[in-house]
């Protein structure tokens, strides 16, 4: 994994979510409610794809895709959000 790919999950032990099928409409709807914030700084998301296992691929773009805080913004933010409000999805990665 390169400096600028991350995978991380935030499930303690004995807590990960099943996965399963993730509903695209509610990913999509959760991912506009995330964009404003990146926005906000010069950067931007763009969605690669969902895996089986339900990882959800990400590219980071404009500011993000340089800025030395977005492992940050990654784990403490979008992938949180993700995991919380939509169900079967287990981890994002980004690019």
């Amino acid at each position: 994994m390169s400096i600028t790919e991350t995978a991380v999950t935030l499930n303690p032990p004995g807590h990960e979510p099943e996965p399963g099928p993730v509903d695209a409409d509610l990913l999509n709807e959760t991912l506009e409610y995330i964009r404003p914030a990146l926005q906000y700084d010069g950067g931007d998301l763009v969605l690669v794809g969902v895996d089986d296992d339900g990882t959800v691929n990400l590219d980071l773009v404009g500011a993000c895709s340089g800025c030395p805080m977005s492992m940050m913004t990654l784990t403490a933010g979008i992938e949180r959000i993700l995991i919380d409000r939509v169900p079967g999805v287990t981890a994002v990665n980004a690019t």
